[in-house]
């Protein structure tokens, strides 16, 4: 990262991304054609039988984008792509998934699993932007189609209602309604969009942060949308919030950026991938009018859909971003009002390496609840916590940590009601169909200059001279009867003897791994676990030298790790978790 006084001819950028994907425009279907990607939900869809698909939501910015060009030879292309979206909405109000769209061309709602109503707000969004900008020399009548498509999904958005809780898409619904409201004078879309947004303001004014804490990708998307309010939105009090919000994301932005490595550091709520895209580090640099430069201007992955949206970083905080510096940040980023529980973020930045971590969470894939980044030479080196069933991350797996700077507790525990691969669309109800199954310290980005040395229920890794040290202190996994499992070469036992670390190369990644099952393929029934827990520590620099000493013991249903001594403060570092696998999620 460095800094350049040279001005961005976002024009020049827009046009370059528009005609760099000229050969994925399918004129038969009036749709980008790309290769087929998903989370794994929503969709039935498999790269086997759909190696190509037309997504609509990408098909849309690509029109938006094509119009955005102002070059008289794409509105033609952009009208047609327009047309064919509108045609795939659901416009019928009796049915449940009225007002929103398909992901894909290819399969449609009816057949989704489930849809995805949040295609309302991403579709909407984008067709009044169009509007917005090109109306005037839009065709009267696709204008009039698109009003009318505009309020289905205003009508969408209203009665599903999503919550303040829902960062991005509580933002996105009020730039629909609010917008929608103001362009086609419709009162009770701009009432609504406005309410939504002044709760977003007094739910988040009382947490101190969006509860999609710290998200790479909804921090950005949070930026652009509120952006684009701020823009567009005749109503000052929207102004006004708006600003109000943007101030307070670009704040959590800039303390958890880490200069040295050039990574967001953790934790995240929500995430897509655990090192930082050339499309983020391209939003900063675009953000930040060029001062911050990750790239040369050519090669900057630029977004058609940042183009005109008044995207800007708050210059006070422009200079923070190249600040080395130590920090020791805590945030409560979620509290539930009728329990008073609240989660916890804790991060621990240094020059050289920085560590985020969630005190509960699940271990979904798309949360980051234990990750740190290492400067390895200038290259960043990645470490996440994982649980991962036939290789995907489990969600029904609890992570809890008690985190002192560069010393941590780790514990995992298992749920009995939550989601397989994702929260809410794959309930387990109670058991799972498993070949592997296992908990692994998973390392990535530059793996040179790494080194690893394992005795036992011990590994110490080295990374460019930095020592980490993980240890395994209590492993269980014990069911009776037919729900005792037995893995190839050891017992599924309360001992810690017998659970050893693994280290292996998968792919890009080294996988220092605690292998809990693996061979035919059987049911861990979680219902019928007497305990199934496990606790590790971690030591990272100077705290590996002065390791205090562990206590683990058991008390009733829970186990617990403690330092047999107190700190300096008089305080005394510990962790409890549950020992038998329970429906107490972390919410």
């Amino acid at each position: 990262m460095s800094v350049n006084e040279t001005i961005l001819d976002h024009k020049a950028l827009l046009i370059k991304a528009i005609t760099a994907k000229e050969s994925e425009y399918d004129s038969r279907v009036c749709m980008l054609r790309r290769p087929f990607h998903s989370p794994g939900y929503h969709t039935r869809l498999t790269v086997k039988d759909h190696p190509t698909t037309h997504p609509t939501y990408q098909s849309l910015l690509y029109a938006v984008g094509l119009l955005n060009t102002e070059m008289k030879e794409y509105e033609q292309r952009a009208y047609d792509i327009i047309g064919r979206l509108l045609s795939l909405q659901d416009r019928n109000p009796l049915s449940d998934t009225y007002g929103i769209w398909p992901w894909f061309y290819e399969e449609p709602l009816t057949q989704m699993a489930p849809p995805d109503w949040n295609w309302a707000d991403f579709c909407g969004k984008e067709l009044l932007l169009a509007v917005l900008r090109h109306g005037h020399k839009m065709p009267e009548a696709l204008k009039d189609q698109i009003r009318e498509s505009v309020s289905f999904a205003c009508d969408a958005i209203i009665k599903r209602n999503v919550g303040p809780h829902y960062t991005n898409i509580a933002i996105m619904g009020a730039f629909v309604t609010l917008i929608a409201g103001e362009v086609y004078d419709r009162k009770d879309y701009a009432d609504y969009g406005l309410e939504r947004l002044e709760k977003l303001q007094q739910y988040t004014a009382n947490l101190g942060t969006f509860q999609e804490f710290n998200s790479p990708t909804y921090s950005v998307i949070a930026i652009v949308e509120l952006s684009k309010i701020r823009e567009y939105s005749l109503n000052s009090r929207a102004k006004d919030i708006t600003a109000e919000l943007l101030d307070m994301v670009w704040r959590m932005v800039v303390e958890h950026y880490h200069p040295v490595s050039q990574q967001w550091a953790g934790p995240h709520s929500r995430s897509y991938s655990t090192l930082l895209t050339n499309k983020a580090k391209s939003f900063l640099q675009v953000a930040t009018d060029n001062k911050l430069v990750f790239f040369a201007s050519d090669d900057l992955d630029y977004d058609a859909e940042w183009f005109g949206s008044g995207i800007q970083c708050p210059k006070p905080y422009i200079e923070q971003f190249a600040r080395v510096e130590v920090r020791d940040l805590r945030q409560p980023y979620y509290r539930n009002e009728e329990t008073g529980f609240v989660k916890w973020a804790e991060t621990y930045i240094t020059p050289q390496y920085a560590i985020g971590v969630f005190r509960k969470e699940i271990m979904w894939n798309q949360t980051r609840g234990m990750v740190a980044y290492f400067d390895n030479s200038g290259q960043p080196t990645y470490l996440q916590m994982r649980c991962l069933h036939d290789g995907y991350d489990y969600c029904s797996a609890v992570l809890s940590v008690a985190a002192s700077c560069n010393h941590l507790l780790l514990g995992v525990n298992f749920l009995t009601n939550g989601g397989d691969t994702h929260p809410n669309l794959d309930r387990i109800q109670g058991r799972i169909e498993a070949t592997d199954f296992r908990i692994r310290m998973e390392f990535g980005g530059c793996l040179e200059r790494m080194s690893i040395e394992q005795e036992g229920a011990v590994a110490q890794v080295q990374i460019n001279g930095l020592p980490l040290r993980f240890e395994s202190l209590y492993a269980a996994f014990e069911g009776t009867g037919e729900n005792q499992l037995r893995c190839s070469d050891k017992s599924v036992s309360s001992a810690t003897a017998g659970w050893n670390w693994e280290w292996s190369k998968q792919g890009d990644t080294y996988g220092l791994d605690l292998v809990i099952y693996t061979g035919e393929r059987q049911t861990i029934d979680f219902q019928a676990m007497d305990k199934a827990a496990f606790l590790f520590s971690l030591a990272i620099g100077d705290s590996v030298k002065e390791l205090p000493l562990i206590v683990i013991e058991e008390e009733a249903d829970q186990v617990i790790a403690r330092h047999a001594d107190n700190r300096a403060d008089g305080s005394q570092q510990q962790l409890s978790i549950s020992l038998k696998p329970n429906d107490k999620h972390p919410n």
